[in-house]
């Protein structure tokens, strides 16, 4: 197998909250150095693109918001698509800002689309409610994501997946899922850089978020062992990835391996 081009996910693989990955730095200069094609998909929604590039480059990386693909930018295609201008808009702050910078208008009520992102601490009962009503009232629901949980400084910490399902089962609706696992997340990422499934790897720490939604969409699934990688995860898994790494600091050996 020619493997030519990766996409890399960032919460887990590159760092844990403001610690990163021992030797991920070296790796993302090993691949420049090399000429290795890659681009960053992430399913984080609590921070813009331009917020996760500044945290990055703070502890050894050098990325730009532009090589770094999120359920936002997803989203927003949706709503040009649909013609959709007013949100609810059930997030972070920093997250709501890319749509409110985009022209999209926050709603209270009479919403044309309730967004689901990972909004921390803000998913309380009232917000919780509040997006439920506009549901139930005709708006239709988007979650950028649906990751049941990822690795916080402190701990495995619930991300917007357990609150998109709530909202699912109270008002009898599928929501439109924009990030990981869904395939168009990865064959968007896959479009702006110009490769195909066949020829791309993706490096992830879920086995079912990041490895078998790019297994699903034709790529070739990578785990590592670092983030929220759990050895009975895995055991218990239905899943099995093409191949696991240590951490992606044996980034080199994989395409050493898929060399030979």
């Amino acid at each position: 197998m020619v493997i030519k081009a990766l996409l890399i996910d960032i919460d887990g693989v590159l760092s844990i909250g403001d610690q990163p990955i021992p030797g991920a730095p070296d790796a993302i200069r090993w691949l420049d150095e090399e000429g290795i094609r890659y681009r960053f998909v992430s399913n984080s929604t609590q921070r813009s693109r331009k917020l996760i590039a500044e945290r990055l480059n703070r502890i050894g990386f050098s990325i730009t918001p532009d090589q770094i693909s999120t359920p936002v930018i997803a989203a927003l295609r949706l709503l040009e698509e649909k013609e959709i201008s007013q949100c609810h808009l059930l997030m972070t702050d920093a997250a709501r800002s890319e749509f409110l910078d985009a022209g999209i208008a926050y709603a209270e009520r009479g919403a044309e689309a309730v967004i689901v992102g990972d909004a921390g601490v803000g998913f309380t009962f009232d917000a919780l409610n509040l997006a439920f009503r506009q549901i139930k009232d005709g708006a239709s629901l988007i979650a950028l994501e649906r990751d049941r949980y990822w690795m916080a400084p402190d701990g495995l910490t619930l991300g917007a997946g357990p609150f998109v399902a709530a909202l699912e089962y109270a008002s009898g609706t599928t929501a439109r899922v924009m990030g990981k696992p869904s395939p168009d997340a990865f064959l968007q990422a896959l479009a702006l850089m110009g490769t195909s499934p066949e020829e791309t790897a993706m490096i992830g720490d879920d086995i079912r978020t990041d490895i078998a939604g790019a297994q699903a969409a034709g790529l070739f699934g990578v785990l590592v062992k670092t983030g929220k990688y759990s050895d009975q995860v895995l055991k218990e898994s239905s899943f099995t990835p093409d191949r696991t790494l240590p951490s992606i600091a044996f980034v080199r050996n994989l395409f050493d391996a898929l060399r030979r």
